[in-house]
């Protein structure tokens, strides 16, 4: 069974929305401040490789940067008819920052790494 390990994600607060890559223990995501709210996504797109930390957001959906390709922030599901999906990872707010929660297989919990 995985668990999950959270990790603080280290960037500098601003009040408008962004898009950016960030790297947690070498994986590369995409963080995203969309509305006011905060998002954590894969960073590839599903459909052609495309980096989502260079696409922006509309109406609740990020667009890849190459073909246009739209999911939604909440749920990582692709737009109608796109057959799709991303990856969402959990958040939680803290008194000390934004945490990222990533599945952490038993394989590395018995051996570390």
């Amino acid at each position: 069974m995985n668990k999950l390990k959270w990790h603080k994600i280290d960037f500098e607060a601003t009040e408008q929305d962004f898009v950016r890559q960030i790297q947690i223990e070498g994986k590369k995501l995409c963080l995203v401040k969309h509305q006011g709210e905060f998002f954590v996504v894969q960073n590839y797109c599903p459909h052609a490789g495309g980096v989502l930390s260079g696409g922006w957001c509309k109406d609740g959906y990020l667009v890849c940067p190459i073909h246009r390709w739209e999911y939604n922030l909440h749920n990582g599901r692709g737009a109608e008819g796109q057959g799709d999906y991303i990856d969402t990872y959990p958040l939680e707010m803290r008194d000390d920052g934004l945490y990222v929660g990533l599945k952490e297989s038993w394989v590395k919990r018995l051996f570390g790494g």
